[in-house]
């Protein structure tokens, strides 16, 4: 055998292997090898794919992870249109709609299935592989998302059939515990939450960085073969029966029935059983069966005519407020928290819910002891809607906020520009773990796989005071943590060494200084290049730097002047952790020049419009002003737009963008 043939056979059974264990493990749970096996052959298997790119299987395991990061998303035209579907809200609006297919379609029999609270997308497949992936959309147009699409599990990669070509549509969501466990990290790091598995779905699909997206374990349901009929399927139910057996995941939970009352029977049923489904659903979908009947309705501008959406109530309960608890956040601000008598509330058992601040509390009146109703809005965050004041005990009292902080009993400030209430204490330990956490965390010094848990019990165990003893860790303390392991220290080591190399703008946010965002951090560490020219310079001297007001120099002043801050960033200098800004620029034709960006543009978010203008000079703003050099107008450009009209402000749109940002010979 020769070399080529040696190290084809190498990979073909590596490929074949892991597959099957991959197959075992998420799909069946129950792996043949373990993790750390499993992560030895899979290096192997990338080495030799490294090296030898057309052996590669393209349903190759090495997929899932890749970590593809890119700089935009390609538009992708429909070959079939992805309906959006009319909801209803009422039995009476299911008979209707049954009365009217009955019309025409005496012996129509349905198909009702549970609606899945994610985000649609449509798989291609050619020969039995996966090849592209695309969003919605508007139905017509959707996003070109296969690499994020690749690493979610459920998705094969190789179909178990060679039918070509399939394109299948699914529903891409987040299960229940991989949302809850998603914003607790949130909640630790004081990020905004996701609202419900929808937009944690959608926004982890649109990542630009494939890597974000695998680590948000999403999942997927097919529920639709696009081109069934020209496959020779005649009913909707025989579709989900092949998709099933060519390895497609589909949702178990559906009714075949000419009947609505049987179809009603099923929708309460549902209904009923909810709560205890791993994932989050926001209705059912009754759809004709028959292709050829759905053919003949057709559809109206906005829906088909052969398919409604039932969506469930939202569902309120009442329960007792037993406790109302403050909780210290990173920068001292105390959120007072409802606790009460645990409930079930849309598949989960619930216990606390934020009051937001003491104006929230006092507004509506809410005492420890009252009968309150609570809520998830969008199906997932508890919230408190009010009183019962004709349950109130005897004998409760208005709630009053504390003047000392309840962790470290240092006293408490009222902040004359804000409703906030801050703990004074520099050192209180609720605030040291999410300062931690914040500074580890993606946007700031990006350290993979620390996460809020890990911080807690690497400060219980007095490995670390503050983030500067991140860099002094041993690999034998970090392995002797609670579910630890050598093979996890050294992937944090590895992790803290890596985000010593960061610039200068991720630090000075990592630091969580007041005032001082990402979009500061970035001017700063831009304008002065290091943190020892900024440590050097005045509050007048920065406040000269255009977009840095008063109240950020002065808070970045007051931060730096502080003894403990000072012996903090000597402890990272010490560590080797860079405090400089390299500015990576492709040339200045932006400088001096403004912009400010209204509506949505087809190809590029805001954030991403912005960090290219930026990379060439310019500056973004968020008002117009008769000094604003352009405004860059997407579709629905609002007031914004009027103004620069107003004003004789130059209007461009994404093509004249294009036109400028065009490398110029």
């Amino acid at each position: 055998m020769d070399m080529d043939s040696e190290i084809k056979q190498q990979i073909d059974e590596l490929t074949a292997r892991l597959i099957r264990y991959a197959e075992k493990y998420y799909n069946e749970d129950d792996p043949e090898v373990t993790d750390y096996e499993y992560d030895a052959l899979m290096n192997q298997l990338k080495a030799l794919e490294a090296a030898h790119p057309a052996l590669a299987w393209p349903d190759s395991p090495t997929r899932r992870v890749i970590g593809t990061v890119l700089t935009g998303f390609e538009s992708v035209a429909h070959l079939y249109p992805m309906e959006s579907l009319q909801d209803v809200f009422s039995f009476e609006e299911i008979y209707e709609f049954d009365r009217r297919v009955k019309e025409r379609f005496p012996d129509a029999r349905y198909c009702a299935e549970v609606k899945i609270d994610g985000l649609s997308v449509c798989l291609e497949y050619r020969d039995g592989i996966f090849v592209r992936g695309a969003t919605r959309g508007d139905g017509m147009v959707g996003e070109d998302v296969t690499e994020n699409l690749r690493t979610i599990r459920d998705i094969p990669l190789r179909l178990r059939t060679d039918r070509s070509p399939l394109y299948v549509r699914g529903e891409v969501y987040m299960p229940k515990d991989a949302f809850e466990k998603l914003n607790a990290e949130r909640e630790a790091l004081e990020q905004p939450l996701f609202a419900n598995p929808r937009n944690a779905a959608a926004g982890s699909l649109r990542q630009l960085d494939s890597r974000i997206c695998a680590q948000r374990r999403l999942s997927i349901f097919c529920f639709n073969l696009q081109n069934g009929p020209e496959l020779g399927f005649e009913s909707h139910s025989e579709t989900l029966n092949a998709l099933n057996n060519y390895g497609c995941k589909v949702v178990k939970h559906y009714k075949v029935s000419g009947d609505m009352q049987e179809i009603e029977a099923f929708i309460r049923e549902i209904g009923d059983q909810r709560e205890q489904l791993s994932f989050g659903i926001d209705g059912i979908v009754i759809k004709v069966d028959s292709l050829e009947q759905r053919r003949q309705m057709g559809s109206t501008v906005k829906a088909p005519r052969w398919a409604i959406a039932y969506k469930f109530p939202p569902e309120e309960k009442a329960t007792r407020l037993l406790d109302i608890v403050l909780q210290v956040g990173r920068t001292g601000v105390l959120t007072p928290n409802a606790v009460f008598e645990p409930v079930r509330l849309a598949g989960t058992t619930v216990s606390r819910a934020t009051l937001h601040n003491r104006d929230f509390i006092a507004e509506k009146d809410i005492r420890v002891g009252d009968m309150i109703l609570v809520r998830k809005a969008g199906d997932i965050i508890p919230q408190v809607l009010g009183v019962d004041l004709s349950k109130r005990p005897e004998g409760t009292v208005p709630f009053e906020m504390p003047d000392r902080c309840p962790v470290c009993g240092s006293p408490l400030y009222q902040d004359p520009e804000e409703a906030a209430i801050r703990c004074t204490g520099s050192e209180c330990p609720a605030q040291l773990a999410r300062t931690i956490a914040h500074f580890a965390s993606r946007p700031a010094m990006d350290i993979d796989g620390l996460g809020i848990s890990i911080v807690e019990n690497l400060l219980i165990s007095g490995l670390i005071h503050s983030a500067a003893d991140l860099y002094y860790l041993q690999a034998q303390d970090i392995a002797a943590l609670e579910k630890m392991g050598e093979k996890s220290a050294g992937n944090l080591l590895n992790a803290l060494e890596k985000s010593k190399q960061n610039q200068l703008s991720r630090l000075l946010f990592a630091f969580g200084i007041r005032h001082v965002g990402q979009k500061a951090a970035k001017i700063l560490a831009a304008h002065f290049g290091s943190l020892e020219a900024i440590d050097a310079a005045s509050p007048e001297q920065m406040t000269e730097i255009r977009d840095i007001g008063e109240t950020t120099a002065q808070s970045l002043r007051s931060w730096l002047d502080n003894p403990q801050n000072r012996h903090f960033i000597q402890r990272l200098r010490d560590a080797g952790v860079n405090m400089t800004e390299t500015v990576e620029r492709k040339d200045s034709r932006f400088a001096g020049k403004t912009f400010v960006l209204t509506g949505t543009l087809p190809d590029y978010t805001r954030d991403q419009a912005a960090a290219l203008i930026e990379s060439f000079g310019g500056k973004v703003s968020s008002s117009v002003s008769k000094k604003t050099s352009f405004v860059l107008a997407g579709d629905e450009a609002g007031s914004k737009l009027t103004k620069a009209q107003t004003l004789g402000v130059p209007v461009i749109d994404q093509q004249a963008f294009e036109e400028m940002i065009r490398d110029q010979a």
